[in-house]
């Protein structure tokens, strides 16, 4: 595992109930207008980056960073909206609809952990929708009605059908999780130990075998995109039962994500790279913010 990206998996009391039941308050969630500048990482580009993924209603790359969500281009990195959380785990579900947790970023307000956030206006405001003060997702994935989350303040792999009841599915000390498209009880976890495969919805696992990666992105069944730490980018055409290489990225990898044939990384050095010959070449997106 990259020792840059250590803060994304602090594991804490590994032990929980067999199923957890948590009924959402929903509430409006508020963060200041604008990110703290006395932080020189934050004046001078992206920091922490933590997830990433395209938004189909404008087809633009956004990125959760230390305080908010950044939309990113060629030519322009801007904070989205008034949300400055530290945002951990960050999926796109829909047409400007975001899923996201983590913490208050330095400075702000609000629950020490936020549990399930959501937006449904392209990341412009933010609600609290579950666990609030008791979750903080670091890996966030949703397909076919279920929404699974790494829970960082327990170790667990938590699973929901509506988002606001949730039911622990098992421990493991995962750092990425990945499902299989179609097939939403299929799950990939990246782990320590190399990869891990799980039939049934995460509540057990088995070793997958192949290369250890450290980040996943299942695009669709036939292309499962893995990367190494140490930047080799994998494709598996069969979920994950043999892997061929297809390029590389230049620096530490931190975030990953695809879309059609383009892939974007986010690199532990501050810079988010695309590549639309699958990893051959990369080229720099904007990363100061304007």
């Amino acid at each position: 595992m990259p020792a840059n990206q250590s803060n994304r998996v602090t594991w804490a009391g590994m032990a929980l109930g067999i199923a957890l039941l948590v009924t959402a308050v929903i509430a409006v969630v508020t963060w200041r207008d604008e990110p703290p500048r006395s932080d020189a990482s934050v004046a001078s580009g992206l920091s922490h980056v933590h997830g990433m993924a395209v938004n189909p209603a404008d087809g633009q790359l956004y990125v959760a960073t230390h305080h908010g969500v950044v939309r990113v281009s060629e030519t322009e990195a801007a904070y989205v909206g008034d949300g400055r959380q530290d945002t951990m785990g960050f999926t796109v579900i829909g047409p400007d609809h975001f899923l996201a947790s983590g913490h208050p970023a330095p400075g702000q307000g609000g629950p020490t952990h936020l549990g399930l956030i959501e937006s449904t206006d392209g990341g412009r405001t933010w609600r609290s929708v579950s666990l609030a003060g008791q979750a903080d997702f670091h890996a966030l994935r949703s397909a076919h009605g279920l929404t699974y989350g790494l829970d960082s303040t327990t170790g667990s792999l938590l699973a929901s059908s509506d988002r606001l009841t949730w039911q622990v599915r098992s421990t493991i000390a995962a750092y990425d999780i990945a499902v299989e498209p179609g097939q939403p009880e299929i799950l990939l976890a990246t782990t320590e130990q190399g990869l891990q495969r799980s039939t049934d919805g995460g509540r057990t696992w088995t070793p997958a075998g192949g290369p250890a990666t450290v980040l996943l992105h299942w695009a669709d069944r036939d292309r499962l995109h893995g990367i190494t730490d140490d930047g080799q980018i994998l494709v598996s055409a069969d979920a994950a039962t043999t892997w061929s290489s297809a390029g590389r990225v230049p620096a530490a990898p931190a975030a990953f994500t695809a879309h059609d044939d383009t892939l974007f990384v986010a690199t532990g050095d501050g810079r988010v790279l695309r590549s639309t010959d699958a990893g051959a070449s990369w080229q720099p997106l904007q990363t100061s913010l304007s």
